[in-house]
């Protein structure tokens, strides 16, 4: 029996390639010759918005990145080593593995060195001989890289079956027999070209790809069959519906055949069995060549659909006159929830049992959307649509399912049952929602119990529902403390589940280091729900876990041996030195502004029609997990539909917000006389039952800096006490999120997770437009420092104003309990209907605090990592044990107390 052997690639993070994958997709739209959009932007140097193209490929399914910048005005290898070490740099990106494409091996030999770990070369062939072959799989082969391996020769490219075969079995002998190639590390691309051209000899082109995918499959183990699919349509170029269709088919049959990954636009690829039953059986007879007059027939239809990309559709309800089962797949697909109770029971007159109909034809549409959405072709808010669909379905034949239970006790299957929860502490839960809805769609029994839950309750559920997996979420950092006192009382009383790691300030190297070694069964991190279905059936499956978990563990392994080593890379100065030297706020010559108003100042309603304007769009997609700037990714080839989707919802929604009054907007905002002593603010004014000044402690910089650049602290932009200047410190708090449960129940009682997510999504925007939309007030009128400032929303955003508002828990304070202090300032809980769980989170969710610095050199910072040696003056400082201040820090990464 042969052995199975995987590819294994990565990026920042691993990607094994197994059968289970069924297609990698390999986004093309970072290649100059694929992208018209990508190649001006490269060739004007616009660097900076070719690495967003990168961020959607990858936010839209891309589990591999070509990059190629073969143009004739570009100089492809300084183009290539710039482009690749922007990207390095960007996580969300660099996660993946990088395909390094171009013609000319000096280019690729200059991208495999910028790789940070192990992609793929695109390509070698023995166009050149078999010497030059074997030469450049030999460095490919040190470089530690796969190897695409083109069906090329000395002959030329191979077109026909037989060629491509022939070659590719010589090519596969050569690397495996005298190179020491693994055989697993090599992709072939039997040459797609372009049919339906006019020309006789090129009708027959798709099905020779397809017919050598099959033969080299089978009788070269271990290698993968890879292909640039938009050359099979170049002769429709212009017709993008078309166009698309014919990569479709084409897909569809050669995934069938073999073909295992692509460079292909995924999330431009309309579903096989979507398309226009009359454009596919046209396109199906040109890329099968079932017809001498397919060509011809084809391209008369084609005039049909010229110029149709972006119009308006009139609604199709043809899908109506299909049988049952197929309407229902339909309407789980769109999102289509207007007929589907009646669709149901129609359902369910035809089926012997009620769960018959959640186990036949609903979950055999929500696997159209599980395989979709893993495959980069559907996006987040379509998913949570189709779940909405679903949703409202099952809880139509619940009271049926109920009584059949009692009847016969059959509960039906389930992937498996995971507990998720908020950790204690926090109250974040969109994404925790976003990832429980998606696993739902996989037919997993998810059991989510809500927010602020203590680590017994989520271990007592855990046990009584027999769970399979645990998923714990949070958003500040005091959370993730507390999700390592999960794992130790997981540990602790006798565990064996998995436990999953998410929410935004969670990483993999946060996992490894301060969770996964209190827990020795599997704990993973997930990113984010695209992660999550892939994560959990690997867990669940007995085939696939065993493996799934050494990868994982190898991967802490790695990490936790590169966090011991990391030493001078980061080296840290000592705390006096650090001081020594801070920033210098010119005090001899500068004075600062006297605030127009002191105290405190409440808006006990703020006008919601007020902050719609000033509402930052971009995270709002990136909380569906949507990536591209706004207004943009309107326009996004890949996006921008599904985006424009959720936007006009969006703004639908926002509409009746402001309209019928749905939330409410408070905030309070003080300004005080205050002096810098060392790291900490001294404000002049005592806290409710003290009579000393208060005081706000803040953590200095420690990096190992030129002289010439300063070690910040948030102290250093207010004046020193003896500086002989008087300065003013402010300090905000703001929530949106009041009388959102009501609305939010309403959703929920109609099994409507769509709009739960979206109207949270909307309320955290309005609180960080009244944020800003206040900052520019106090600006303008309350401070007046900055009265003639005219800036328009798109210069807010981009913070080119003067002065700052850091909030505890982000990088220039990342420490959160100082927002109690802050909180009992500005009396939030009285003036603006805001609290704080003992996590430090703020009730409502929808809310933002943070301070207000006037300085015009004040700017935003990182922290980093501290010595011990100033946790331990934080403590002193703050009038805390020092291991209560190790326990708030130890939170963040870069805090590590040994």
């Amino acid at each position: 029996m042969t052995k199975v052997r995987h590819t294994r690639l990565s990026g920042l993070e691993p990607l094994v390639i197994t059968p289970e994958l069924l297609f990698i997709n390999v986004g093309e739209r970072t290649n100059v010759t694929g992208s018209a959009k990508f190649k001006k932007l490269i060739k004007e140097d616009r660097f900076d918005e070719a690495v967003e193209v990168a961020r959607q490929q990858v936010a839209n399914g891309a589990q591999i990145l070509d990059v190629n910048m073969d143009e004739g005005m570009i100089d492809s290898e300084k183009a290539m080593v710039r482009f690749l070490t922007l990207i390095a740099s960007e996580p969300d990106i660099a996660r993946i593995p990088v395909m390094v494409d171009s013609s000319k091996w000096s280019v690729i030999e200059a991208g495999l060195k910028c790789l940070q770990g192990k992609g793929v070369v695109n390509s070698i062939s023995m166009k050149e001989g078999e010497d030059a072959f074997i030469e450049q799989a030999r460095t490919v082969l040190r470089y530690g890289a796969a190897a695409v391996v083109m069906a090329f020769d000395e002959q030329g490219q191979a077109d026909t079956a037989e060629r491509k075969v022939e070659i590719c079995t010589r090519a596969y002998r050569i690397l495996t027999e005298q190179v020491g190639f693994p055989p697993e590390d090599i992709i072939f691309d039997p040459n797609i070209f372009a049919i339906a051209t006019g020309m006789e000899e090129h009708n027959n082109y798709a099905v020779d790809f397809i017919e050598a995918a099959r033969i080299i499959r089978k009788t070269l183990p271990h290698c993968h069959i890879s292909g640039g699919v938009s050359n099979v349509s170049f002769s429709f170029r212009g017709n993008e519906v078309v166009r698309q269709a014919i990569h479709s088919v084409f897909l569809y049959h050669a995934i069938r055949a073999g073909m295992d990954m692509g460079i292909v636009n995924a999330g431009a690829m309309p579903i096989y069995d979507e398309l226009d039953p009359e454009l596919r059986e046209h396109v199906e007879d040109v890329v099968l060549n079932r017809r001498p007059d397919a060509t011809e027939r084809l391209l008369t239809l084609a005039e049909r659909y010229k110029g149709s990309k972006g119009k308006a559709k009139a609604e199709d309800l043809s899908w109506r006159e299909k049988p049952v089962r197929a309407r229902l797949s339909h309407a789980l697909v769109h999102g289509i929830d207007q007929y589907v109770v009646e669709d149901t029971e129609e359902a369910r007159q035809q089926a012997e049992r009620p769960l018959d109909v959640i186990e036949g034809p609903l979950m055999d549409g929500m696997n159209v959307v599980g395989d979709l959405f893993g495959a980069g072709k559907m996006f987040l808010p379509q998913v949570v649509k189709s779940a909405r669909v679903m949703k409202k379905a099952v809880a139509y034949l619940l009271p049926f399912i109920e009584a059949e239970k009692e009847r016969t006790g059959d509960t039906g299957k389930s992937n498996g049952k995971i507990i998720m929860a908020t950790v204690k502490g926090d109250v974040h839960d969109i994404g925790k929602n976003i990832v429980g809805v998606v696993l739902a769609c996989n037919n997993f029994d998810v059991v989510d119990l809500g927010v602020m839950v203590p680590a017994q309750k989520i271990l007592d559920t855990a046990k009584a529902e027999n769970a399979d997996i645990i998923g714990v979420s949070g958003l500040i950092t005091p959370s993730l403390e507390e999700m390592g006192n999960v794992a130790r009382e997981m540990q602790r009383q006798g565990f064996t589940i998995p436990l999953l790691i998410g929410g935004a300030t969670t990483s993999r190297a946060h996992t490894a280091l301060k969770i996964d070694p209190h827990y020795k069964s599997p704990t993973v991190w997930v990113k984010d729900a695209s992660r999550a279905v892939g994560v959990a059936q690997s867990l669940i499956s007995r085939e696939l876990r065993d493996a799934f978990v050494a990868a994982n563990d190898s991967d802490y392994a790695e990490i936790r041996e590169r966090h011991r080593n990391r030493g001078g890379a980061k080296r840290l100065v000592p705390l006096d030195k650090a001081r020594a030297q801070r920033f210098d706020g010119g005090w001899d010559d500068y004075a600062p502004p006297a605030p127009n108003t002191t105290g405190l100042t409440v808006f006990d309603d703020y006008p919601l029609q007020a902050l719609v304007e000033t509402i930052d769009w971009t995270p709002f997609f990136q909380a569906w997990e949507l990536a591209g700037k706004f207004p943009a990714i309107l326009e996004d080839e890949v996006v921008g539909q599904s985006a424009n989707e959720l936007y006009r919802d969006a703004r639908a929604m926002l509409e009746r917000i402001v309209s019928e009054k749905w939330l409410t907007a408070k905030a309070v905002f003080g300004i005080w006389p205050a002096r810098s002593a060392g790291d900490d603010v001294i404000v002049d004014v005592a806290l409710p039952g003290a009579e000393a000044p208060t005081t706000f402690n803040f953590l200095r910089q420690q990096v190992d800096k030129p002289v010439e650049r300063p070690d910040f602290c948030l102290a250093d932009f207010i004046a020193p006490e003896g500086s002989g200047r008087q300065d003013w410190i402010g300090a905000f708090a703001v929530t949106a999120g009041i009388g959102i449960e009501e609305h939010i129940d309403r959703f929920r009682a109609d099994h409507d997770d769509y709009n739960v997510i979206l109207l949270k999504a909307l309320a955290d925007r309005l609180a960080e437009a009244l944020a800003e939309h206040l900052h520019m007030r106090v600006r303008r009128e309350f401070w007046g420092y900055a009265a003639d400032e005219a800036l328009d929303n798109e210069a807010l955003i981009a913070e080119k104003y003067r002065g700052i508002r850091p909030a505890p828990g982000y990088p220039a304070c990342p420490e959160h309990s100082e927002k109690r202090k802050l909180f009992a300032l500005l009396d939030a809980e009285r003036n603006a209907g805001m609290e704080l769980t003992e996590g430090f989170a703020m009730l409502p969710t929808a809310a933002v605090s943070g301070y207000y610095f006037s300085h015009p050199k004040s700017q935003y910072f990182v922290v980093g990592r501290v010595s011990k040696e100033q946790v331990a003056d934080y403590a002193r400082r703050k009038g805390v044990e020092l291991q209560q201040a190790e326990r708030w820090l130890a939170s963040n990464l870069d805090y590590d107390p040994e």
